[in-house]
């Protein structure tokens, strides 16, 4: 915690006074005599600026303005600003209007006055730190409950898929499977949207583009959303371009995006209703409108729905169930990759209508798309090695690759993943991170030391998902990060985008 008094008082003995009675008193400052000195030393962080109301006319003003406006959501700078007596200038009108946490003091100032205000000052700017810091100790809590939660998700999803395949055509498994899926996939959904909240909030989340279709999107959308519009007896009807359109988006958060606005629609309309999801392309950009024929919007409560955690009221008055966080990260989704969520209704037990526009992809880029494949550029199986201290996680991803056409293997920790790569290099690792021991990032230092393993596709898969963990598997040498519990076909998208590159280079 910085609890200095930074004071810039450039003219006259203002400064040199104030800095002698705060050191009388045991409090820390710093003097300033110079506005690019004030800028280095409000990058190291302040307790409080103590100015004084001619300093700020010849660029102090904007100076102090720019530091407020920067500043992250938890800190709110004192300033303290000594003033002539009885004057009401522009300057201090400016200030009081502009610079946010600002107290006035008119000059001469009694010592113990000072002392005492910049007391309370330093308190208050105490419970700011406080507050960051529990707003730090939750972020790694969710990222930890994250990680946790997600590593038994991959081998139940895994093991799922596995069912589909070795009995398609068997009843009873089949609805097993099905319920178990469709839990999966929500509380997926719901550890996602925590951790998403955390992300945002410290600013650490990150696309991943990658050229994905409008009909792949909406068909894992209808697949989220069905079980609660069948519950409620609700239809939704699909209204979608024939032709195929193509966005460069993070196909995750892209889903998320219209799942989110979907399932609320799903929410707030009554048994029997209906929703209407229409597509269509407008020059660059792709348009969807969701209509249901739900409990509709006041107009004051548009603006309202799409804060973080604001939750709505049902017809009733109470509370709707849920973490009121959907729509908020719809839209900041949808804003990130240039686009835009709006709503609309026409007031209470009308409907509501929410608008989705992303920009789209260029043919001539559709058709430079990779295609994902099973085999190399040699045309020979791909060669995979699965490392993870979870045995059900490793084997049954190894066996859902064997299934769709990989030559798979599964080991158990870094030192096996080592010697089996020695034993016999193969084309694609993937690995988790959070191995006991040799952890994953030092396995794949090792292995990139070894020489013609530099063609090797290594993807980390993890429950770890910030951004720091992300840059860290890049210095360790991996090529992708995916976070559990992964989707299969991610897996084989990018072995397929490693192999349309091997073959143009081949063609060179």
């Amino acid at each position: 915690m910085e609890t200095r008094i930074l004071i810039y008082a450039p003219i006259g003995q203002d400064a040199p006074l104030a800095a002698k009675v705060l050191a009388m008193a045991a409090i820390d400052s710093h003097v300033c005599r110079s506005l690019a000195e004030l800028a280095a030393q409000l990058e190291l962080g302040a307790g409080a600026v103590l100015t004084v109301e001619e300093a700020l006319a010849p660029g102090g003003y904007k100076l102090l303005l720019e530091c407020v406006e920067r500043q992250p959501d938890w800190s709110d700078l004192p300033i303290i600003l000594l003033t002539h007596r009885g004057a009401d200038s522009s300057t201090v009108r400016q200030a009081v209007a502009g610079l946010g946490n600002l107290s006035l003091m008119e000059r001469p100032v009694r010592s113990l006055a000072l002392i005492t205000a910049l007391h309370a000052t330093l308190r208050a700017r105490k419970k700011q730190y406080q507050v960051r810091e529990a707003a730090r100790r939750k972020d790694e809590f969710l990222a930890s409950l994250g990680h946790e939660l997600r590593n038994p998700l991959a081998p139940i999803r895994t093991s799922v898929s596995l069912l589909t395949h070795m009995y398609p055509d068997a009843a009873p498994v089949a609805r097993i499977r099905d319920m178990v899926e469709r839990q999966v996939r929500l509380l997926t959904r719901l550890v996602d949207d925590l951790l998403d909240v955390a992300r945002i909030t410290s600013g650490k989340i990150k696309l991943q583009p990658q050229l994905v279709s409008l009909s792949a999107v909406m068909n894992h959308v209808s697949e989220l959303c069905l079980q609660a519009a069948n519950a409620k007896r609700i239809h939704i009807a699909w209204q979608l371009p024939a032709e195929e359109i193509m966005i460069d988006a993070d196909y995750a958060r892209v889903v998320q995006i219209f799942a989110n606005i979907l399932s609320n629609a799903v929410k707030f309309t009554p048994q029997g209703g209906n929703v209407v999801v229409r597509a269509e392309r407008s020059g660059d950009e792709l348009r969807v409108t969701l209509r249901d024929s739900g409990i509709g919007l006041e107009a004051e409560a548009i603006a309202r729905i799409f804060r973080m955690f604001e939750q709505s009221k049902t017809v009733s008055g109470q509370f709707s169930s849920g973490l009121g966080i959907g729509l908020s990260l719809a839209r900041q989704f949808a804003e990130m990759h240039g686009g835009s969520v709006e709503a609309r209704s026409e007031g209470p037990g009308r409907g509501s209508e929410f608008e989705i526009r992303l920009p789209v992809v260029s043919s001539a880029a559709r058709e430079a798309a990779p295609q994902p494949a099973a085999n190399g550029a040699d045309g020979r199986k791909m060669q995979v090695l699965v490392v993870d201290d979870n045995r059900d996680a490793a084997d049954s991803l190894a066996a859902l690759l064997e299934i769709d056409g990989f030559d798979a293997r599964a080991v158990y920790d870094g030192a096996g993943a080592i010697a089996a790569t020695a034993e016999a290099m193969p084309d694609m690792i993937v690995m988790d991170l959070g191995m006991p021991g040799m952890d994953g990032y030092e396995t794949a230092r090792a292995i990139r030391q070894r020489p013609g393993t530099e063609r090797i596709l290594m993807i980390a898969l993890t429950g770890w998902g910030q951004s720091d963990a992300r840059r860290r598997t890049g210095e360790a040498g991996f090529d992708h990060h995916l976070v559990k519990p992964v989707e299969l076909e991610q897996i084989i998208r990018l072995a397929g985008a490693r192999q349309n590159r091997e073959q143009v280079q081949a063609a060179r």
